[in-house]
């Protein structure tokens, strides 16, 4: 520690904060996890979910821990996004933030669980203004998403653990923002051999309904490892 005053005491020190792009997917919508800031500056105001670095804290721990603290979410996928350190960019002080991206089934996030934590999910074409240069974050968390989906199976983080075939299209048409074809699309889902179809349906939309799939562990996580190619 005295060696490391002694090299660095002459230098000015500063805030380090993560903050997280929480994206979730529910009835056929991308939506984004936001809260109203309790504390000033801007309180009151719509903002992504974030926090400060402590002392001998990773960032990565530093996501998940204040993710769980924040929203009650724990064993998620996260991904470390950009640093984001514009001199200005809070009025409070010097502060770098580190932006990350998650990815959770809306659903498990309940409305309970919502009005405790003060969150709301909203739709990606409703978004509010939000604080300082978060709007900046999530749209580099959407253009990210967008590169990792056509590579890697990670999709399917934002769904449940049983999905229909018309469910996981309608979320990546959700991730690009365009309308697939069903059947090359299929076709293409397919090929990877990492899901399992059930016996059951869910006939929720329909007489004849839908059967459900659930995706392969190993080989899913093998394919996220190794990528793919996911053009359509």
């Amino acid at each position: 520690m005295s060696k490391e005053k002694q090299y660095y005491s002459e230098h000015p020190t500063f805030h380090v904060a993560v903050d997280s792009i929480i994206f979730g997917f529910d009835q056929g919508e991308l939506k984004l996890l936001i809260h109203k800031r309790q504390f000033e500056p801007a309180k009151g105001e719509w903002s992504l979910f974030g926090g400060f670095v402590q002392k001998g804290e990773s960032l990565d721990a530093a996501a998940n821990r204040i993710l769980f603290e924040l929203t009650g979410l724990d064993k998620v996928y996260m991904e470390e996004l950009q640093s984001y350190g514009e001199v200005e960019r809070d009025p409070a002080g010097r502060v770098i933030s580190v932006a990350y991206y998650a990815l959770i089934p809306a659903k498990e996030f309940t409305e309970a669980t919502s009005s405790q934590y003060g969150a709301t999910w909203v739709g990606l074409k409703d978004l509010p203004p939000l604080i300082m240069d978060h709007s900046q974050m999530v749209e580099k968390g959407l253009r990210r998403l967008k590169r990792r989906a056509a590579s890697q199976p990670i999709g399917f983080e934002l769904l449940p653990r049983e999905f229909t075939m018309p469910q996981l299209q309608a979320l990546y048409e959700a991730i690009y923002q365009a309308e697939l074809d069903k059947r090359n699309f299929r076709k293409k889902i397919l090929a990877m051999d990492v899901l399992i179809k059930l016996d059951a349906k869910d006939k929720t939309s329909s007489r004849k309904g839908a059967f459900l799939y659930r995706f392969d562990q190993k080989k899913y996580r093998k394919l996220v490892e190794g990528g793919y190619n996911f053009t359509m």
